[in-house]
């Protein structure tokens, strides 16, 4: 099979087109993707750059989100059939394999039925960024119709999808954008407040919105500074919830001192823990938002698309650009 493979950690420049060996036969729960489209995220980036934080083993097909129709099934699948279009989030760890190629061998727990309503392409976008937003907004947060919430990078790939969640909870958004472009794109999903982070003072346009209380929770997705600065943006017993480590410099104090409560995203947990539990709840993220695709309340930006032996160019662009939404390699049809 073609794929996107590395031997080593680097720049893009590792990254090699080429044939690949194909997946081994499916074994106990495993079924085989015929990949139509792979979505790409900053986390293949980071895997690409530091190998050796991650359980992977070389050479790495990368890749974590991936469309595309069932192929064989293992013996003990129970919920799929060759024939069905299903999208997933499987990253390459622990003797597993990324999206980035031909074929990829999954565990049924993490599979749903891909929505109708969306192209492959516009599937293999979805899955990271809606399971990294649904677990942090009711899973951590739990989001409702009595909350104030402020989205960091809500013309992003997790930031979009998490906008369109928290009004469909009822909840008042506000988000943060960096340009006019991206402003109005965050408005049409929803937001009821967009601050410029490149000319507005987060702090203080937060709190002038929610009249010095601070907002109810905030949902970081780009770190240090903007993890400390959220501190400043919640309530007293708010909630703060990040997808990235904070910094060992980080000043705890305030929030210790107004009983802020932090919690940690990770989508990543299950497979690099092998928790299946969990992993069965992802998958029934993947089938609930589904149904919302189905029902036209659910929207996934696709930015750009690329050929799968750009794969290189692609994560060069999602560094380089900070496109609004996903990009998508194409793999097959």
């Amino acid at each position: 099979m073609k794929a996107i493979y590395f031997e080593t950690g680097g720049s893009i420049d590792v990254l090699n087109f080429g044939d690949f060996k194909d997946p081994d036969q499916c074994y106990g729960s495993q079924v085989l993707v015929r990949n139509i489209a792979a979505g790409i995220n900053p986390i293949d980036i980071k895997i690409r750059i530091a190998p050796d934080r991650f359980p992977v083993t070389f050479p790495v097909i990368p890749g974590c989100d991936g469309a595309g129709i069932v192929e064989a099934i293992g013996p003990d699948v129970k919920h799929f059939k060759p024939g069905d279009e299903v999208y997933y989030s499987q990253p390459g760890f622990n003797q597993r394999q990324g999206t980035y190629a031909e074929y990829t061998v999954v565990d049924e727990s993490l599979l749903a039925k891909k929505p109708s309503s969306l192209s492959f392409y516009q599937a293999a976008a979805a899955p990271l960024v809606l399971i990294t937003a649904w677990e942090a907004l009711h899973d951590r947060i739990c989001i409702s119709s009595k909350q104030t919430i402020l989205i960091h990078a809500g013309a992003g790939g997790v930031g979009h999808v998490a906008i369109q969640l928290a009004k469909l909870a009822g909840a008042k958004v506000i988000t943060t954008v960096s340009n006019e472009e991206k402003a109005a794109f965050t408005q049409r999903l929803g937001a009821d407040k967009t601050i410029n982070y490149k000319t507005q003072d987060v702090v203080n346009e937060t709190k002038k919105w929610t009249n010095d209380k601070g907002v109810d929770s905030v949902f970081d997705t780009v770190g240090p500074p903007v993890l400390q600065n959220s501190i400043k943006c919640v309530k007293n017993y708010g909630d703060v919830v990040t997808i990235l480590q904070p910094p060992a410099e980080m000043n705890w104090s305030e929030a210790r001192l107004r009983n802020i409560r932090f919690s940690f995203e990770l989508m990543l947990t299950p497979i690099i823990l092998d928790l299946d539990e969990v992993k069965r709840h992802q998958s029934e993220i993947l089938r609930r938002c589904a149904v919302l695709f189905d029902e036209g309340k659910l929207h996934i930006e696709v930015a750009k698309q690329f050929d799968l032996i750009e794969a290189a160019s692609a994560q060069q662009y999602l560094e380089q650009q900070h496109p609004i939404g996903k990009l998508v390699l194409i793999i097959g049809e």
